[in-house]
């Protein structure tokens, strides 16, 4: 899962941000200083702010070091790249490469995997032919593990644990996974393990995205490596978070946020002034942190339940799922189809990978002056653009007219990943600003459920590009575009003022639509 879907947190939090403390931070932070028969009192953002520092080496370091876990997000997410993949197969007589259906009429003493059966789980366990949907069964369950895991990991992280020992759980959990993984005697297993091990990774961090893409770039180098067995990958792979866990996670200090909602005062305070040593400063003797959870008496009442009483609400969320859904879709299938195209896998990848870099910044350089809504469109038309243009490249015709088509097919399927790496980034953004206040983390959860039931879906059609390469990346090309016609209906968003409650936003933009047809 992409760092970009989570809301980017303060810097000053400097902790694990699994889950958003809106309801209490906002009412701490809405606190202004507060005057105590032993000092003063001042919110967690007041202390910071005018005794620690907005961005000290001590958060700059800090974020850094939870933000390390998101390397391992995207190697669990993106391994069954090279895990699932399909490998060559040859005549044992003639040793000439059999692609596609041609197994399917001959016996298994005629032909041969080409790097043994210990390469991938589809030569493993012979998945092709009637089994050949099977194989997009452990993606399909861990994209579904990802719609319960982020509510189950934010629970344990807000209630329970707090942020950095739910962290330290996901951790060792993923270890155990993916070494249980590797270990799988078949099929059912495998796919078991996979929905079990997604339900509890979740987010962290400031700087999620950098590492997410130095996550995202080891993998062809891994799976390189470890090409001549899948479970060794997966070994590889469980021991990185088991080491983070145990080496660098010790090091990280609990968010004082959660600290303070739970009512340690006093180890919040600890962290606070942890924080300002490390920055080279001192929290006043007479310090005191105001209380988040006064004063919210007679404020219970449900925001989804007014949210779905709400019809504007319920149309624009509406719109912005099926969006999110082809977006998740091509996003995620974009990056599994990669096996699909007439190139080496593992540069393919890296390449892909690499892309990442471009889109954030692209985002993050025209969102200042584009308006979203465009912008989301035209990034998801260009990568269905793109997509269809690989489906016409990989056309056997047209390979054999063009010499350079395969490196033509990577360029072109590169700048499409691109593209809709940046339409799902802006959604994410454009989805935050879509709704007010006390609606906006349960409509940003609705949006990432669509991002993950949409990737749930790719694997599917993967599976079928086994067969036709040209067929998946048309789905591929016509979804994205759907995807950008139906932004169409959604209102623009940039410049516009964020509303505190769906009523105050309601009567603003009905407001704003008289003014603008008188």
């Amino acid at each position: 899962m992409k760092p970009s879907e989570q809301e980017a947190p303060k810097l000053v939090e400097t902790s694990p941000n699994i889950s958003n403390d809106s309801s209490a931070s906002e009412k701490g932070e809405a606190t202004s200083q507060q005057q105590s028969n032993n000092g003063y009192a001042l919110t967690v953002d007041e202390v910071i702010e005018q005794h620690i520092g907005a961005l000290g080496v001590a958060q700059i370091v800090h974020a850094l070091l939870v933000s390390i876990a998101w390397t391992f997000d995207a190697q669990s997410t993106l391994i069954s790249i090279f895990s699932d993949a399909k490998p060559a197969s040859r005549l044992l007589t003639t040793g000439a490469i059999v692609e596609g259906s041609m197994l399917c009429g001959l016996s298994t003493r005629e032909w041969e995997w080409v790097g043994g059966k210990s390469d991938t789980i589809v030569s493993e366990w012979n998945l092709i032919c009637q089994h050949k949907f099977l194989v997009a069964l452990p993606s399909t369950l861990f994209f579904i593990g990802s719609l319960f895991g982020s509510g189950v990991y934010g629970y344990l992280a807000d209630s329970w644990f707090g942020r950095k020992k739910t962290l330290l759980i996901s951790c060792l959990l993923t270890f155990v996974t993916a070494l249980a993984i590797s270990f799988s005697p078949n099929i059912w297993v495998y796919a078991f393990l996979q929905v079990v091990g997604k339900k509890w990774r979740g987010q962290v961090g400031q700087y999620g995205f950098f590492f997410f893409t130095l996550g995202f770039l080891s993998l062809p180098l891994i799976g390189y490596l470890e090409r001549k067995s899948w479970r060794n990958l997966y070994r590889i792979t469980s021991l990185l978070p088991l080491g983070y866990a145990v080496f660098l996670l010790p090091f990280a200090y609990e968010s004082p946020r959660w600290l303070l909602v739970k009512g340690r005062n006093k180890e919040a305070m600890v962290v606070l002034k942890k924080l300002a040593r490390r920055n080279g400063k001192q929290l006043p003797a007479d310090l005191s942190l105001v209380d988040p959870i006064q004063g919210r008496d007679g404020q219970t009442t449900s925001s989804s339940e007014n949210f779905w009483r709400t019809k504007w609400a319920v149309k624009r969320i509406g719109m912005v799922m099926m969006a999110g859904f082809g977006t998740g879709f091509v996003y995620y299938g974009i990056q599994l189809n990669a096996e699909n195209l007439n190139f080496n896998l593992y540069l393919t990848v890296a390449v892909n990978a690499l892309m990442e870099f471009p889109a954030v910044f692209i985002v993050s350089f025209l969102l200042g002056f584009m308006n979203r809504r465009p912008l989301f469109s035209n990034s998801s038309y260009l990568a269905g653009i793109c997509c269809l243009l690989c489906a016409v490249l990989s056309l056997h015709s047209v390979t054999r007219a063009l010499p350079a088509t395969k490196w033509l097919q990577l360029a072109v399927e590169a700048v499409g990943f691109m593209a809709s790496s940046t339409a799902y980034d802006v959604l994410y953004v454009y989805g935050v600003e879509l709704f007010p206040t006390n609606v906006r983390n349960f409509a940003v959860s609705l949006l990432r459920q669509a991002f993950m039931l949409g990737a749930s879906a790719a694997p599917l059609l993967v599976a079928l590009g086994r067969e036709s390469a040209m067929m998946s990346f048309i789905v591929f090309g016509v979804a994205s575009v759907l995807s950008g016609v139906v932004s169409l209906w959604l209102r623009e968003t940039r410049n516009a003022p964020l509303y505190e409650t769906l009523t105050q936003q309601g009567k603003a933009e009905e407001t704003q639509n008289v003014t603008e047809c008188s």
